[in-house]
């Protein structure tokens, strides 16, 4: 068996891949793409795994049930040898595979997704849709950084610069891309549509919006643009901004999941390494829970999710979901597990569930430190939530979360998982930041983690990090092994409100994480025995 259309579609294979356990499409698949492509409703950038095994297997699900007859056009704005090797020779279809705790798999052929488009060589078919009368929402996961215009000094970057000073029909970045994209729409006729955001990051509708206001706004001071399409970019009746909250657990492909699949006849489904270093296969697996929260502002329309199970509602609601997520439930214990699990020498964030030390420091930070001050959304339970994370999402041994891929991209992700917590109990009169032991010791640990040597004293490979050779730089002359080459160099990072989003050093976590950090600098194993003895286990 082949995944691919003709493959599916046979009627001999569809009896084989129906006895391989795989649910095919109940739907047309080749009718559904025609009908997308001339007259296309939903357009999505990002298209690797979250987007393949979540966001286009919900819009699958509606088509499945006569509840949708348009699929999703998705956009690869970054790596496109995606398109090139995982979308193109499989038909732009995707085997969801669900990997539950209890080791079964649930296995899905996801067909919704009607194109695939490589942003660099097809901008004209890009516009052509954005000029579409049909065309209601673009979504987008393009990670934290693919909405950055500025540095960790809070400087324009070098590519946002470029990107302003240039016209619109030059745009290279995914931020720039969408305002030349939204200006090409504003030209044909100014029509309503939403731009969500569906990244894992707080006041994600808010960040795409800002990013793309300046840049349009830039582009009028320029000339580049007329004047009256700023304020039309700018009033959400027209393009709406709406704020979303995702959460599903979408690891790197397993070996496991190809060995099975491969073990039942179905060809092909090896994992791709791309030159950008994305580890992508024809199958992407992933945990069964799985959370979308969206802001209902949809001005020209929107499909119906909810029936697939799409929570929306209203953005004080969203905030307070992604807030309870982001800071307190998962992410901040995602993050700590990812940077012990690279320094201690782990590759499963599964397997740290076992370790007592860091199944501790998972609970201390979620249970301990982060309820005092959860964000209650109303429409979950935060302990209830945080339970399945601890109890059940974490240890699943059969998702090959690795420690190595949590840790990409730290710097982007501190200020919100923990910067916003030890915000709360600065702000709080019944609370003190000094007080708090486990998230200061995650804190440390980045840094000790930054120096590119484990707790063995070995080199260490790291996980890419927009920050990285700013961060390393600043770290120069401090030495694993060597606790007397710390001479005050975190101090200039402890303070920078951009980099934590708060002042460490005036919070008063300062001196307790310098002193955790040179104890990690003590020598082989001090990493491991700093937690422990912080932990008091």
């Amino acid at each position: 068996m082949r995944l691919d259309r003709r493959g599916i579609m046979d009627a001999a294979q569809k009896r084989d891949w129906t006895s391989a356990g795989v649910s095919l499409p109940a739907y047309g698949v080749a009718d559904m793409s025609a009908r997308t492509v001339k007259n296309p409703t939903w357009i999505h950038f990002g298209a690797g795994n979250i987007f393949r095994s979540f966001i286009a297997r919900l819009n699958h699900s509606l088509l499945n049930r006569g509840l949708a007859d348009s699929g999703i056009i998705a956009v690869e704005t970054f790596d496109y040898e995606i398109i090139d090797k995982i979308y193109d020779p499989f038909d732009n279809l995707a085997l969801s595979v669900g990997m539950a705790a209890d080791g079964s798999l649930e296995l899905d052929t996801v067909a919704s997704v009607a194109e695939a488009i490589r942003a660099d060589r097809g901008r004209e078919r890009l516009a052509e849709i954005f000029r579409s009368p049909s065309l209601q929402m673009a979504s987008f996961t393009v990670t934290e950084k693919g909405y950055a215009l500025t540095d960790m000094k809070g400087e324009l970057t070098a590519a946002a610069k470029e990107d302003m000073a240039s016209s619109p029909e030059k745009a290279k970045s995914v931020m720039a891309l969408t305002a030349w994209l939204l200006w090409e729409r504003f030209q044909s006729g100014a029509r309503p549509m939403a731009m969500v955001s569906m990244d894992n990051c707080s006041r994600n509708g808010e960040k795409l919006r800002s990013a793309v206001l300046k840049i349009a706004a830039a582009w009028r001071e320029s000339g580049f643009v007329g004047e009256r399409f700023v304020p039309w970019l700018s009033d959400e009746n027209q393009v709406s901004f709406p704020w979303s909250m995702i959460d599903k657990i979408t690891p790197r492909p397993s070996r496991a999941v190809y060995d099975t699949l491969t073990a039942r006849g179905i060809e092909d489904m090896g994992t791709v390494v791309t030159s950008q270093g994305t580890h992508i296969a024809p199958f992407a697996n992933a945990e069964i829970p799985q959370y979308l929260v969206i802001e209902d502002r949809f001005p020209a329309g929107r499909p119906k999710l909810e029936d697939a199970g799409v929570y929306f509602t209203n953005q004080e609601t969203v905030n307070k979901t992604e807030t309870m997520k982001v800071c307190t439930c998962l992410n901040p214990l995602h993050t700590a597990l990812a940077i012990y699990g690279c320094l201690l020498g782990y590759d499963s964030i599964a397997a740290e569930m076992g370790v007592p030390a860091l199944k501790g420091l998972a609970e201390r930070i979620g249970c301990k430190e982060g309820l005092p001050v959860v964000m209650d959304p109303g429409i979950f339970s935060p302990r209830d939530f945080l339970r399945e994370v601890l109890e059940e999402r974490l240890p699943n041994p059969y998702i090959p979360d690795t420690p190595q891929r949590i840790a990409t991209d730290t710097s982007q992700k501190i200020p919100i998982r923990y910067g916003e917590t030890i915000k709360a109990y600065v702000k709080r009169p019944d609370l003190e930041a000094a007080s708090l032991t486990a998230i200061p010791l995650v804190i440390a640990a980045w840094f000790r983690y930054l120096l590119g040597v484990d707790d063995n004293l070995l080199p260490m490979e790291l996980s890419g990090d927009p920050m990285l050779p700013e961060l390393q730089k600043g770290l120069e002359g401090i030495r694993a092994g060597s606790p007397d080459s710390y001479r005050g160099q975190l101090k200039p990072f402890l303070s920078n409100k951009a980099l934590f989003a708060v002042d460490l050093l005036e919070a008063g976590l300062g001196e307790k994480i310098e002193r955790l950090f040179v104890k990690m600098l003590a020598g082989k194993g001090s990493a491991r025995q700093t937690l422990t003895d912080a932990l008091e286990l």
